[in-house]
């Protein structure tokens, strides 16, 4: 049981046919100079079908992400409940030449910088499953996953990750499913931006900032609480906002505090984890404080 759709850019028609169909994916930017000039009728076309909408950029990973994130997000007038994209691959000419550790710091600069500018919004990424394998180093995808295995029986990609979108054919045209049942249920998933104010029991996913040489006001968390403490995994994300071959360098003091005392007094060394490292949090943790002699480093408290 499942749902069908299809991702479109510039090669279909503007009003592609929709029967059959519970949503569609179109291409919207790619680099920092090309625009798809049949995104809006695609996109209008498919809402007036009732279809849930969502738009993907492709990467020219030679150029700063927050750049291209900048470029894409700015050619759409964002409403509640569309998806938001970043496809993955780098197999033509303006990434072939690309590092592929710099290719997978790419994926993790882009995702956090654009939830952190549409934070209502769903964000996520496309990949095939050599991306997924062989250039990914964290497993992190953002809100969701959309794996590309075509060929393979749609719902069936071959892998073990929690994938909520399958490209399973490009036969004549993207085809993808979606493993929720319904059309309604996806699109009451995708509106996140409808949900009401969190309590202080529920720890947000994204606590994200940028840090600047010296002391830094002390990040707080959501009290400890039933959401906080649903989550197997909390953790302190650390990386230095630059996209370089080279190996960047960085280091930053961490305390965390446990609501009676300041523990886990520690400098992490950006540089020996390749640019970016994780700090483990208990459900107990209640503040973070960091400092750092560098500029440019970039911190996300996230759950999983």
């Amino acid at each position: 049981m499942g749902i069908y759709g299809q991702d479109w850019a510039s090669y279909q028609p503007s009003t592609p046919d929709t029967t059959g169909l519970s949503f569609v994916f179109v291409k919207i930017t790619e680099g920092i100079s090309y625009v798809n000039p049949k995104w809006p009728r695609q996109r209008d076309h498919a809402k007036a079908a009732g279809l849930v909408w969502g738009a993907y950029h492709y990467p020219h990973m030679a150029n700063h992400p927050h750049g291209e994130a900048d470029y894409f997000l700015d050619q759409v007038a964002w409403r509640p409940g569309d998806l938001v994209v970043l496809d993955w691959e780098g197999y033509d000419d303006a990434n072939r030449g690309v590092p592929r550790p710099q290719q997978a710091a790419y994926k993790e600069s882009w995702l956090r910088y654009v939830k952190g500018r549409l934070p209502g919004h769903r964000v996520g990424m496309y990949c095939n499953v050599d991306y997924w394998l062989h250039v990914d180093r964290t497993g992190f995808y953002g809100d969701f996953l959309w794996i590309a295995t075509a060929g393979r029986p749609a719902g069936a990609p071959g892998i073990q990750a929690d994938w909520l979108f399958h490209q399973y054919s490009d036969a004549g045209v993207d085809r993808d499913y979606c493993h929720l049942r319904s059309v309604d249920e996806l699109r009451a998933w995708a509106r996140l931006s409808q949900a009401p104010d969190p309590s202080e029991d529920a720890m947000p996913q994204w606590i994200t900032g940028r840090v600047e040489p010296g002391p830094q006001p002390t990040v707080v968390l959501v009290p400890a609480g039933t959401a906080w403490n649903a989550h197997p995994n909390r953790r302190l994300h650390l990386g230095m906002d630059q996209i370089a071959p080279t190996s960047p360098t960085g280091s930053v003091r961490v305390a965390i505090h446990d609501g009676t005392t300041w523990r886990a007094i520690r400098t992490v060394d950006l540089a020996s984890a390749q640019g970016t490292v994780d700090v483990p949090l208990t459900s107990g943790d209640v503040k973070v404080s960091l400092q750092t002699p560098d500029a440019g480093i970039v911190y996300a408290v996230e759950t999983w």
